[in-house]
């Protein structure tokens, strides 16, 4: 693994209930009530794309109601343990680090570089880089560009099926980054990674 290219949340950001709660909120106040289950099954796609997904009317704007909301829930982001350490092992023995991430470029700055996360990145794609979010290859394609990564040394490294999807897509290994406490469901990762550790020792 010469190449490790991130998702964020659910990943390295434990970001879901940031998101679901704001997203639950906004449509409750549009008398709008889906179950939290129904909202957390678009978790890991563009938020636009989620909204669709979902047949969420008038779209746009609560788009953008969604975004102005996850700041009333952001006390609840935290980096998952044994992350920080792990990057930084990494990024020691020489490993190119990557994210691609369907979070738009105010989440970055807002939930990454906020929290001196970027510094262990040489490059960063955000969904205003590509045309087409997870589960298109888009993003993964376009980091391996931005590192001049051989497909065949490189590893996606997310938590759900749109991950898979694109890692597959795009041509490289996926590995699923257990320490978050789920496990894969109706695919089979070609890493699975119990703790951020582990990604040392493969």
């Amino acid at each position: 693994m010469q190449n490790l290219i991130f998702d964020l949340d659910g990943t390295l950001l434990d970001t879901e209930t940031m998101y679901m709660r704001a997203l639950q909120a906004v449509l409750h106040e549009r008398g709008i009530d889906r179950p939290y289950a129904d909202l957390t099954a678009t978790f890991g796609i563009p938020s636009r794309d989620a909204l669709v997904r979902l047949q969420i009317p008038d779209l746009e704007n609560v788009l953008a109601e969604w975004g102005d909301r996850t700041l009333a829930y952001k006390d609840t982001v935290s980096i998952y343990p044994g992350v920080t350490a792990a990057l930084a092992k990494l990024r020691e023995t020489g490993v190119n680090l990557a994210i691609m991430t369907s979070k738009r470029r105010f989440e970055y700055e807002r939930d990454v570089v906020s929290v001196g996360l970027d510094q262990y990145f040489k490059v960063t794609v955000v969904a205003e880089d590509v045309a087409h979010g997870k589960p298109a290859p888009d993003g993964i394609l376009l980091a391996m560009q931005r590192l001049g990564a051989d497909p065949a040394s490189t590893v996606y490294i997310g938590d759900t099926a749109y991950d898979f999807t694109a890692a597959h897509a795009a041509g490289v290994a996926f590995g699923f980054a257990g320490w978050n406490g789920k496990q894969p469901v109706n695919y089979q990762p070609d890493r699975l990674f119990t703790t951020p550790g582990d990604m040392l020792v493969h």
